[in-house]
């Protein structure tokens, strides 16, 4: 079942009934949705209010609530704590994983980035197999840095020439859709990491003590390149993206529900990350580095 995603951008009243979470809005009749169909929620105003009530219940169906600061860039969020029923079992298997695996899970982890790079290098009609054949020498550990290598020359090709990209967090336009579409997809990495009873804390190369997030940073790594395609797609059209608007911040929260391949079928990509973080528990605790991730189709 594909979860929906919702954006708030105006105020609200957000609260619950029957297991349905209620929109209230001045001007406008109470809307009803069940929770169940939900899977993340981006709150996007000051104004909003949402009760105690719907917070709990949104977290016992695992929804991930993204909350916005005043510059409307996504800066927190909410997750269920006790996502899986074999948690504490699964929590042991992930503490306890091996060096050598966690070292062949990271060299999964960037052949599988390497590769959708190169391919969406291809269907841009710019030159990828550089980076498909780099993806052939990533190592356990990928000790020579193969990702890095990747970086410079998929940076310096993906955009147009003129933009003259460099990727900065806090760099120049279209840095800001990179930013927003990389926290939508870190939200529902995250999401779908607990769901699987996996600590989105412990990475198996991310380590930074700061950040509570280093298992869903390693694991979005091969999902980055279907956030990059929104954003070239949108350069594409001609619109102005030197400011987030609303049409832009739609067709980046659409990135969920969009179509991907993973294990030769077609899959929303929601779903195929529930698949990925359910292959990485496996690989946890079998102790083999089994890691399924999508494809990048050029078709």
């Amino acid at each position: 079942m594909i979860k929906r995603s919702l954006y708030f951008s105006n105020p609200a009243y957000l609260s619950t009934t029957k297991e349905q979470m209620v929109i209230k809005r001045k001007e406008f009749d109470d809307v009803f949705t069940p929770i169940e169909d939900l899977g993340l929620i981006v709150l996007d105003h000051h104004q909003i209010t949402i009760t105690q009530s719907l917070l709990a219940k949104l977290m016992n169906n695992n929804v991930a609530v993204i909350s916005c600061n005043e510059t409307h860039h996504p800066t927190g969020m909410l997750l269920n704590l006790d996502g899986n029923s074999l948690q504490s079992q699964k929590f042991k298997a992930q503490i306890n994983a091996s060096q050598p695996v966690k070292k062949q899970l990271w060299q999964q982890t960037i052949i599988a980035k390497l590769q959708n790079q190169g391919r969406l290098l291809n269907c841009q009609k710019k030159n990828g197999d550089f980076l498909l054949e780099l993806a052939k020498q990533v190592r356990s550990g990928d000790p020579s840095n193969c990702e890095a290598q990747g970086a410079v020359y998929y940076w310096k090709n993906i955009f147009p020439e003129y933009l003259d990209f460099q990727r900065e967090r806090t760099g120049f336009p279209p840095n800001n859709l990179l930013n927003y579409g990389y926290a939508i997809l870190r939200a529902l990495v995250a999401r779908c990491l607990t769901g699987s009873g996996l600590l989105p804390t412990l990475g198996i190369f991310h380590k930074n003590q700061y950040n509570a997030y280093c298992l869903a940073d390693d694991i979005m790594e091969p999902y980055r390149v279907y956030v990059d395609q929104v954003v070239v797609n949108i350069i594409k059209t001609g619109a102005d993206f030197n400011e987030m608007n609303i049409t832009i911040k739609q067709e980046l929260l659409k990135i969920p529900a969009m179509d991907v391949k993973i294990d030769e079928q077609k899959s929303p990509l929601m779903n195929a990350v529930q698949r990925t973080t359910a292959s990485l528990s496996r690989s946890f605790e079998t102790k083999s580095a089994l890691l399924l991730y999508p494809i990048f189709n050029v078709e």
